[in-house]
């Protein structure tokens, strides 16, 4: 990480805290969470409880997307070497690594998140390119993480980018859950909902799963390229109509899921489908390991600790009132850990957009527990992207005490109002405590922790 925020600076154990929240992403570092899971002894490859012998391959293709893209694929030329024969693979802008940490093999290719672009396409269409022609003697190794739904983007035929474009944006602003956005992007794609598999089939696959999704589901972590779909046109209508945005969507989205609705259309493909059988999708890292290694971490540091859940969800100012309340019980009961205390816990919050200003859904979370917890001492939430990007921010998060809301009125900051107008970001710019870790290279989901010293 980057930089310490103001208050952990002038915080006798901020530098405890700032060290947990390092270990966490440690834990899920990407190349290391690839070797760790793959095995090369000789000419056998060991990945996930099979096992393969590479005598019975001609050619290894590597492809995928996700924000730790970059670091998947270098981790897989480590193991592989020369015996990739090639790659592409598609990462967010800015997400690369140093020149001599790069891929030889495998081409990275940027392109947008969350919203997708041009070049994202364009990647894919190469990843199509390699997997065109292949045989029961062709090995493809899939590295994926969060943020490949948007980064690998391919829409059916008859639906353009545009269309694309404006829907991801909608789905954003009507606080849709990412299981929600995924139900629709899969049944738009010619990519997603276990459609790689089928373009690659009969060649062997190895998906290397980095999950950035509750539960770690494997055909919602990037709309699940390699796993059965479990959702259905039905599934993907209904989130369109309950967010409200139906008749907002460009008209040939609708007609296409329509038409699936009607039978016109094959869904994707589902568990029991034989192409599946030759794929293998194995989960490398999750939101778990980063809030064990945190706990780890913070008990070794004489905190008492819990890790409380990795299913958080709900709307993010909500869910600050629940840990505020948390904090509260510790500071005066000693409940449901004695000081000094660190619950943590996972997953991933949303927000309903109604302001016009910055922010993301840990900045928000933070800045909800400052106002519910203004005025009780030693305590402290933070919330923390793990990707270090939150929401379409420079900050991977934020953090709050019970001196945050009078800090911010020192600045001329009123706490509740800039909530009011989703403008977090800046209302911690003027504190000092957003968590400017720069990207992190990983994505397993969020992580909130709450203190009481």
């Amino acid at each position: 990480m980057s930089e310490l925020p103001i208050t952990l600076m002038s915080t006798p154990r901020g530098r405890d805290v700032w060290s947990i929240l390092q270990e966490a992403l440690r834990a899920v570092d990407p190349r290391e969470a690839v070797l760790n899971s793959v095995q090369l002894d000789g000419n056998v490859l060991k990945v996930g409880g099979r096992v393969y012998d590479l005598a019975d391959f001609d050619r290894i293709f590597v492809v995928g997307g996700g924000k730790a893209g970059a670091p998947m694929a270098t981790a897989v030329e480590q193991i592989l070497g020369d015996r990739v024969t090639a790659g592409v693979v598609n990462v967010k802008y800015d997400h690369l690594l140093p020149a001599d940490e790069m891929p030889r093999h495998i081409v990275i290719q940027e392109a947008g998140h969350p919203t997708p672009d041009e070049n994202g396409r364009k990647g894919v269409q190469k990843m199509f390119e390699l997997l065109t022609d292949l045989t029961a003697r062709d090995l493809v190794i899939c590295v994926i993480s969060g943020g490949g739904s948007a980064l690998m983007v391919m829409p059916q035929a008859g639906l353009t980018l545009d269309d694309k474009q404006n829907l991801t944006q909608l789905l954003l602003r009507c606080g849709a859950t990412i299981n929600q956005m995924n139900a629709v992007r899969k049944h738009l794609s010619a990519l997603k909902g276990g459609q790689l598999a089928r373009r690659a089939a009969p060649a062997q696959v190895i998906s290397l799963i980095l999950s950035d999704v509750v539960g770690n589901p494997l055909d919602v972590i990037a709309s699940g390229p390699t796993a059965p779909d479990t959702s259905t046109f039905a599934d993907a209508v209904r989130v369109l109509k309950d967010g409200g945005v139906w008749d907002q969507v460009a008209p040939v989205i609708r007609e296409r899921l329509e038409a699936g609705l009607a039978g016109k259309i094959p869904e994707n493909p589902k568990a029991g489908d034989e192409l599946f059988e030759r794929v293998n999708n194995v989960i490398v890292a999750s939101n778990e390991v980063a809030a064990l290694a945190a706990a780890a971490r913070a008990e070794a540091l004489g905190f008492n600790t819990q890790l409380l859940s990795t299913y958080i969800e709900g709307e993010a100012k909500e869910v600050a009132k629940v840990f505020a309340g948390f904090a509260k019980e510790m500071v005066r009961s000693n409940r449901p850990l004695p000081r000094p205390a660190c619950l943590i816990a996972g997953g991933e919050t949303t927000v309903h957009i109604h302001g016009t200003g910055k922010g993301g859904r840990n900045q928000e979370l933070a800045l909800a527990s400052a106002i519910a917890l203004a005025g009780w001492p030693d305590v402290m939430v933070v919330s923390l992207a793990t990707d270090g990007t939150d929401g379409p921010t420079d900050a991977g998060g934020a953090l709050a005490t019970g001196e945050t809301v009078a800090q911010g009125l020192q600045k001329g900051l009123a706490a509740a109002e800039y909530l009011g107008n989703n403008d977090s970001y800046h209302f911690f710019a003027g504190t000092g405590d957003l968590l400017l870790t720069g990207p992190t290279n990983t994505n397993v989901n969020d992580l909130i922790f709450v203190f009481a010293f």
